[in-house]
Parts: structure tokens; C-alpha cells; sequence
């Protein structure tokens, strides 16, 4: 099935069930949430054997320790307009019986958005795959289709600051000719931030998207598909952040009136990069919940690109946390609070986030373990040997630890669950497919407590793998797993820090081939030597070590998107590096004689050289 990204759609099938989320069970929430002016949403519980209508907000008691929540499906409802369920959308497969039988999905459509859903009663430990599950997900074909031998499309990220505050493209003479040089280069298509920040900036339901309908145009009129990015969080204080795009200013006030809307840290410190997940489903923004305004706001943007979607838009990556990653912002770099190789800070400290840590403790016999996140496990620049949570034979493997580590993280997936679904919904029968980006957190990996990992929200450590369960959630919506640090060789890392990238990615793709989820791939930093290329070239066949031996029976990587556009990529030296990467990827190489690649990639550039020459100009 040979098709290109650019041209044609095929399915493929994924599982279709919840998480190991943990859903708000706070009294006082519940009281907020029913006398709210919202309009009346309600969970209903559609199932064969049950059906119960539940107040938004409502608690829905679950053992916080075997991950289990009852009923076993959930969805929502309101006397807004919801579209019913169709056959064509979930289908009753040979393992639909028993436990499983509950089937349910809502569909948001003309509504104001989906608050929550998630399913549960399903067998963790089952093995998931494409054959299992009978849902289809839209997905573009790629080389890849070609089997282990394909190659990998590669898209390049454009500058944070494309469209600046004023909802202007910036830079048009140098986007257009960068543009071209990346088309004649052979580069896929773009990847574009569209933040939130800039498009809802005016007020609650105000969208302003003409700025980035011509830049979408621009990509279009030079053949390039585009990667969009629905960018939910602070632009500024993260690695290689250029520019200052913060939440939209009715947002940013209705925090200045409510700090416990953001993350917070243990000493207090309150942290504006993405909304706290603890009041996901908590009409906080004007009457709205934040799961609703990011739903309104895909909503808004496929209805405005509905003609675009398919043939151009071709992906939506759907932000889920700081830097568009699904995580807590457990090591901010701004004003000096963390530092590499630190282990970061438990984020849980808004009213909203201990409520819900105190009902999980109650319910689990411990109330004494609802009080707060763990006193000993630090301050953002220490070490695992300097705490005595962290530590070899630390607090973090205790019963304590284990239930903390299981709330924490699971209210991480819950978070992804809520935001996913409503995506589902919104982008099903667009022709564009999902992605999610999950960081890479790969010092300390050495370590059994795995604590970097473990602040941001993934329960992974020496005994326990943390990232089958994001990609089995992922898997549920016919989302990509996107996955950064492809460029990462163990022995560039700091060796005191027990740095790993290749095993963590090493890990990440056992879990993605595990779940049946596509893998895409990102460079953490940007790089333009030869080292970083190989690296990326290697790392994309997604060659799977066991007992020493490599598994080379996979296909690889669905894509890989590069780090990103800017005038440095454009020097003459830079450029004649990336073209050869570009080729080796696309036709799926791994190495080439050197002196025909010299001769093609030196003929390529001298070709090009008025083009980059304009664009790296224009781009000073």
C-alpha cells in the first residue's frame, strides 16, 4: 500500500476502553460545581446492566490502589445538542462479552464540550493490538506502510513566534523562502504552535485565526502538510523557548482572583505554564471548565480549517501540560528554580489537587496520607541519594509511596483521558490524525527511583514500567505517541547523573509496540552535527534490544519532526548536513557511500544557495 503522507488515509484499529485515572471527590467541589451558572451537564452511565445520571463533579469512589473505578463506563451528557452514538463508531467485538461488554462513547457535537470520560473495568495485562479492538482511527499513510524497510517523513518545526501577539505573521519573506528551501530539501511539512494564548487572547469564546489561516495558506501554496499543535500552555521559561506568549489575559485574571487554578509547588510557589489538571472538570473559567474551553477551542479551529483538514493539516497534536507534554511541571527553568540534573518537585499543592489527594486516602483507610505530597522527598536541585524519599532503598517503593506515586500519576492519565476524548470527537471524520507528546526525562534513569520521571507525573521506576499505560490510553483514541530525545546518545550524558536516553526510548518503544500505537519521534535540542543526525537516522528504525540481541521485525517510526527552523539551520554548513538526513530518513538508510552522498548533498546546496542565502537573512 504505497501512498504517500500527502495523498491518501487508511485505518487501522485501536482499543477502546478507559484508564487508571481518578476522577474529583471533593464535597466542597461538588457544591462548587451545582451552583455554577453552566448550562446542566450530567454524566450518564449508558450500560446493559446500569445507568445512573451523576452531577458534574460528582464523586465516582474508586480503590486508589488497584485502579479501579465503577461503573464501568461513563459519559457525558447535557440538554445542549449531542449528536447520538453510531454503529459506525464503536463496534461489539468477539471480547465485548463479560467485563468488557460496556461500550459507550460521547459525542460532543454543537455542545459546549466534553467534560470527562472514562471506562474502566478492563484487563491491564491483556495484550492490545490493531486485530483485538474493532475501532477504526483515521491514519495517513506514510512510507512506512512499506514495512521494515520504509522510510520516515520529516516535518520541521517553525519558529515559536510565526504569529506574535498582535495575531500577526511575522517574518513573511523569510517563512516563504524557508518554506521553499525545506520543500526542494524534501522535508514533509511543518509544525506549527497554535497558542491559545494568541487566538483566545480577547475574551471567552473570541477567536481570531486569520494570522495563522495565511500561514497555513503559505505552507499549502508550497506543498508542505502541517502539523498543528493545540497549545494550551505558556509560551516562555522552558528549554529553547524564544519568545513570551502567556495564557489568554482572561484566563491569566481569572488566576490572579484563584492562584490555586495553576500548579503549586510545596513551598507555595505557584506556577503559570498550564492550568492545574485538579480543576479540569471545575467550571473556573467564566462558566466554563478548562476541559471545556480547550474543547471549545479545537471546535473553533476545525470548523475555521474544515477545508484544509486531510489534504493539508494532515495531524493535530493535542496539548495535554507545560510545553505541550503530558506532565507536571516539575523542573521549571525560569528565574533559576531548577537546574539539569535536579530531581524537580511534586506539583499537587492547589486546594484542588489536595482535595483529591485527601478523598483518596480517605477511601483508601489512610487519611493520615491525604495531608500533603511527600515532606521528604527535597527541593528541586537535589539529588536521589539527598532525600530519603528518593533514595536506593527510599520512601517512594513504602506503601505510602506507592499509593502517592499511584494517585499522582493517575491523575495525570486522567487528565490526558478527558482532553483525548474530546479531541476524539471533535477531529473524527476530519482525515487528520492525533498525536500526544510525552518528555523525555532521561537523568536519573539509572537510578531505581527513577525521581525526574516520578515529579512529572510518570510512575516509572526500576520495578515498575510508567509508559505502558500512557500508551495504552493514547491507544484507546487512535492517538501517536510522540516521544522526544531521539538525537541522545548515552555517553554525550553527564555519567555522575545516570543519564539514559537510549534506554529510555528503548522502554518507550517496547510500550508503544506493546499497546499497537504509532511512535513519532522529536529531537530535545537542536543540533546540526553529524553525531546528532546518525543518531536520529539509528534511533528512527526503532530497533528494540533484548538480551543483547536487536529486533530488527518493526517498522519505524511514523515520523520524525526536527528541532527546529531557524537562521543557524540555514548556514551553509548546517544546511548541507540536514538535506543528506533528510534523504537517509525519507528512504529509509542508514548510511550511504560517503563520497556519492558528498557529491549529491554539495550539487544540492550549491543549487539552493540563493534560496538559503535569502532565508537565513530575512530570518536575522
Amino acid at each position: 500500500m504505497a501512498a504517500s503522507i500527502a495523498s491518501k488515509a487508511s485505518y487501522f484499529c485501536s482499543p477502546f476502553f478507559g484508564t487508571n485515572g481518578h476522577l474529583s471527590s471533593e464535597s466542597w467541589i461538588q457544591s462548587e460545581a451545582s451552583t455554577s451558572s453552566r448550562p446542566d451537564y450530567r454524566v450518564t452511565v449508558p450500560s446493559p446492566r446500569t445507568s445512573r445520571i451523576l452531577n458534574v463533579g460528582q464523586s465516582i469512589q474508586r480503590n486508589p490502589i488497584e485502579s479501579e473505578i465503577s461503573p464501568s463506563s461513563v459519559s457525558l451528557s447535557s440538554n445542549s445538542k449531542f449528536s447520538s452514538i453510531s454503529e459506525k463508531w464503536w463496534r461489539k467485538t468477539p471480547y465485548s462479552s463479560s467485563k468488557n461488554e460496556t461500550r459507550a462513547h460521547c459525542v460532543a457535537e454543537n455542545a459546549l464540550s466534553v467534560d470527562f470520560f472514562t471506562e474502566r473495568q478492563f484487563d491491564m495485562e491483556a495484550p492490545v493490538t490493531h486485530k483485538r479492538f474493532g475501532k477504526e482511527y483515521p491514519f495517513h499513510e506514510t512510507p512506512t506502510s512499506r514495512g521494515r524497510s520504509g522510510g520516515v517523513p520529516v516535518f520541521v518545526m517553525l519558529p515559536l513566534d510565526s504569529i506574535n501577539m498582535n495575531n500577526q505573521l511575522t517574518r513573511r519573506r523569510a517563512l516563504n523562502a524557508s518554506l521553499l528551501a525545506l520543500k526542494s530539501a524534501g522535508v514533509e511539512g511543518i509544525m506549527m504552535d497554535i497558542w491559545w494564548g494568541i487566538v483566545e487572547k480577547d475574551g471567552p469564546g473570541q477567536y481570531r485565526w486569520s494570522a495563522y489561516r495565511e500561514l497555513i495558506e503559505m505552507a499549502r501554496k508550497h506543498d508542505l502538510k502541517v502539523q498543528a499543535v493545540m497549545s494550551f500552555h505558556q509560551c516562555g521559561g522552558n528549554v529553547g523557548d524564544s519568545c513570551i506568549v502567556p495564557l489568554p489575559h482572561w484566563v491569566v485574571e481569572e488566576a490572579h482572583k484563584n492562584p490555586d487554578l495553576v500548579y503549586t509547588d510545596r513551598a507555595g510557589r505557584r506556577n503559570s505554564e498550564y492550568l492545574s489538571l485538579g480543576c479540569d472538570i471545575i467550571p473556573v473559567l467564566k462558566g466554563r471548565t478548562p476541559v471545556q474551553a480547550y474543547s471549545d477551542f479545537m471546535r473553533s479551529f476545525r470548523d475555521y480549517f474544515h477545508d484544509m483538514f486531510g489534504e493539508t493539516i494532515i495531524e493535530v497534536q493535542v496539548g495535554l501540560g507545560p510545553a505541550g507534554e503530558m506532565r507536571y511541571p516539575s523542573y521549571p527553568e525560569r528565574d533559576g528554580i531548577w537546574g539539569f540534573p535536579g530531581n524537580g518537585e511534586f506539583q499537587c499543592y492547589d486546594k484542588y489537587m489536595l482535595a483529591s489527594l485527601k478523598a483518596s486516602a480517605e477511601a483508601a483507610g489512610r487519611p493520615e496520607w491525604g495531608l500533603g505530597g511527600p515532606h521528604n522527598s527535597g527541593h528541586y536541585n537535589q539529588w536521589p541519594e539527598d532525600t530519603t524519599f528518593f533514595r536506593r532503598e527510599g520512601a517512594w517503593n513504602s506503601s505510602y509511596g506507592k499509593f502517592f506515586l499511584e494517585w499522582y500519576s493517575g491523575l495525570l492519565l486522567d487528565h490526558g483521558e478527558r482532553i483525548l476524548t474530546a479531541a476524539e470527537a471533535i477531529f473524527r471524520g476530519t482525515g487528520t490524525c492525533l498525536s500526544g507528546k510525552i518528555a523525555g526525562i532521561h537523568w536519573h534513569y539509572g537510578t531505581r527511583s527513577h525521581p525526574a520521571e516520578l515529579t512529572a507525573g510518570y510512575y516509572n521506576t526500576r520495578f515498575r514500567d510508567g509508559y505502558l499505560p500512557i500508551a495504552r490510553m493514547f491507544g484507546r483514541h487512535g492517538v501517536s505517541f510522540n516521544f522526544t530525545c531521539f538525537e541522545m546518545k548515552d555517553i554525550e550524558q553527564p555519567s555522575e547523573a545516570l543519564c539514559s536516553p537510549e534506554r529510555l526510548l528503548n522502554q518507550v518503544v517496547k510500550a508503544a509496540r506493546k499497546a499497537g500505537v504509532p511512535l513519532a519521534g522529536e529531537n530535545a535540542l537542536p543540533r546540526f552535527d553529524d553525531e546528532a543526525y546518525g543518531q536520529i537516522v539509528f534511533q528512527s528504525r526503532l530497533q528494540v534490544e533484548e538480551d543483547g540481541l536487536s529486533d530488527r521485525a518493526f517498522e519505524p517510526m511514523c515520523s520524525f519532526t526536527f528541532l527546529r527552523m531557524s537562521e543557524s539551520m540555514f548556514h551553509s554548513d548546517n544546511w548541507r548536513r540536514f538535506v543528506p538526513f533528510v534523504r537517509h530518513m525519507a528512504e529509509g538508510r542508514t548510511f550511504q557511500p560517503w563520497e556519492e552522498e558528498h557529491q549529491v548533498a554539495e550539487s544540492f546546496v550549491h543549487a539552493t544557495r540563493p534560496l538559503i542565502q535569502e532565508a537565513a537573512a530575512a530570518m536575522v
